[in-house]
């Protein structure tokens, strides 16, 4: 762990940080990381928030990896004011790389009509590619890094701690349908499904937060029964909005149970509307499958 002392004439440099297992797949991410952001500024090109989301995303990706590699390189980890078990930042880049790796060939520019071809096609075509690669480099940590059933570990390496930062990301999503004119404040009932998401979401960073900060053992009661407590809540608070928002946006009686004809494409309330439907159905049921794997998790509660 991050606070733990490094044992007596050990080196300063840990070479298993970039030779072991997770180490590989860390340098790996540096370098497909640091290719595809490159294709994409030299000549694969990007526009529209598409584009930036997708540099955000690998730039953010890039520094966060090359923090975990210099630091465990270096065994600075042990003077940061962490719990460096529960500093589990792979999975939330899964995700980031994932929706680049998909956003990125759908969203790019458009060539030019050029006699001998689009000059920019093959840069985009690999940067897709090594998007890929990156995506499965960081899919591989996970799976290295990830708690086996029954193992005494910190609560972010528990399949409940990844689904923690799965859920973060999904109410992000949401957040951003919401805010692009899906209309949830014409009722008190679509504001409440609003409040859930809200409140959830507030839940679920305090509970990474507090497991990242390491400290979760001064809390005053166990924070495995805490996060249990929590979790049958958010399942209780996402059932009602899985009811509440089909209703209010697509009944009859309060809005259109279809795409209206006259809606243009990409700038449609009922297009929002509809993802935060089906994303408020997918956070459901990763709060039950929460729910199930954290009547078994045994992680290294930190004081």
């Amino acid at each position: 762990m991050g606070s733990a002392m490094e044992p007596p004439g050990s080196a300063y440099l840990h070479l298993g940080a970039v030779t072991s297992p997770v180490g590989t797949a860390r340098v790996l991410q540096l370098a497909f990381g640091c290719t595809t952001f490159s294709l994409v500024a030299h000549r694969g090109g990007f526009t529209g928030v598409q584009g930036t989301f997708c540099m955000a995303a690998w730039g953010f990706c890039f520094a966060v990896s090359a923090l975990v590699v210099a630091c465990e390189f270096t065994r600075l980890h042990g003077c940061l004011r962490l719990s460096w078990g529960n500093f589990t930042a792979a999975m939330l880049a899964t995700l980031l790389c994932a929706t680049a790796a998909v956003l990125y060939p759908l969203y790019r520019p458009e060539c030019p009509p050029e006699p001998a071809g689009c000059a920019a096609r093959d840069f985009r075509l690999a940067a897709s590619v090594f998007a890929g690669l990156l995506f499965l480099a960081y899919a591989v940590e996970v799976a290295l890094t990830r708690a086996r059933p029954g193992q005494v570990t910190s609560y972010m390496a528990t399949v409940s701690g990844l689904l923690k930062i799965v859920q973060a990301f999904v109410a992000c999503i949401i957040f951003g349908a919401l805010a692009h004119d899906s209309r949830y404040g014409r009722y008190v009932a679509t504001q409440w499904c609003v409040a859930v998401y809200s409140l959830c979401f507030l839940a679920t960073v305090a509970v990474v937060a507090l497991s990242v900060m390491g400290h979760t053992g001064g809390l005053g009661c166990p924070f495995d029964r805490l996060v249990v407590v929590y979790t049958f809540l958010a399942v209780l608070l996402y059932l009602s909005a899985a009811v509440i928002w089909p209703v209010f946006c697509f009944d009859p009686k309060y809005g259109e149970p279809k795409r209206p004809p006259d809606c243009v494409r990409g700038s449609c309330p009922w297009d929002s509307q509809l993802v935060v439907a089906i994303f408020t159905y997918v956070n459901l049921l990763l709060y039950v499958a929460d729910l199930a794997y954290s009547q078994r998790i045994r992680f290294v509660p930190s004081l």
